[in-house]
């Protein structure tokens, strides 16, 4: 391998990379697919073979893997590969997909390649973790266009979602993540993201100001020029123990 390829690069994480392989025809049905698919994928609870390959998705992501179908068929000529994150039990899969044409441009059917990419992204040293506890995020994978962005943990200011998916925000801007709120909240350090509302995870790392005005409760946060984020009314106990000014607040 070449001496300047580091150990964090894309090129030699995708080297170490588990590849799945899975074949479908005109109608997303699976027509083949490789032993590390197998694995990963719940094939002997989804006979026959050949169902849809939705099928073989948790719930959850199923419309994730169908938008990314259906962005397959760009209109464009050779369009690029999809890019996708999903994320199953203890794992986190990029998953691209690629629209095959028969001689004539009609489609064949698609290949959907995904990489395993949990050690690139999920802390390896579980000492502490509860039973049942999902393994923790030091970094969150993000899509640019056809790129995937692993932006660290601890240099995220807040996270917002927007409907199943949600935007990472960082002093240099926001990034698209392809993961649920839910997901992220259960993936990230307990001691420093907090929930404070159902659309806001806050890093309170950054936590600067705590603003009351007419009833509503807003956190500031350092780093960035926004103007605070909304704290639901059920959220403002714990974010006040959590700062550690929940006696003091109380006094006033």
């Amino acid at each position: 391998m070449d001496a300047r390829v580091g150990t964090s690069s894309p090129l030699y994480l995708l080297e170490r990379s588990d590849v799945g392989l899975v074949q479908l025809d005109r109608d997303l049905k699976v027509v083949a697919m490789n032993s590390f698919a197998r694995r990963a994928l719940p094939v002997e609870d989804k006979q026959p073979f050949e169902k849809m390959v939705l099928s073989f998705h948790p719930e959850r992501s199923q419309s994730k893997v169908k938008f990314l179908l259906d962005q397959a068929e760009c209109p464009v000529s050779n369009p690029p590969p999809m890019t996708m994150i999903i994320n199953i039990p203890e794992r986190v899969l990029l998953i691209k997909v690629s629209k095959m044409s028969d001689m004539r441009g009609d489609t064949f059917g698609y290949t959907l390649v995904f990489y395993d990419i949990t050690d690139a992204v999920i802390r390896e040293d579980t000492a502490g973790q509860r039973p049942g506890q999902k393994r923790q995020l030091l970094k969150i994978p993000t899509v640019s266009g056809n790129r995937i962005v692993l932006v660290d943990a601890s240099t995220v200011r807040f996270i917002r979602s927007e409907g199943h998916y949600t935007w990472v925000h960082t002093a240099q801007g926001s990034s698209f993540c392809n993961l649920n709120i839910g997901d992220l909240e259960s993936r990230l350090d307990s001691g420093s993201f907090l929930r404070i509302h159902r659309s806001y995870v806050a890093n309170l790392d950054f936590a600067e100001q705590i603003v009351r005005d007419d009833g509503k409760v807003m956190l500031k946060l350092s780093g960035g020029d926004d103007h605070g984020l909304p704290v639901a009314r059920t959220s403002v106990p714990r974010l006040l123990d959590r700062l550690g000014i929940a006696e003091t607040v109380a006094e006033r």
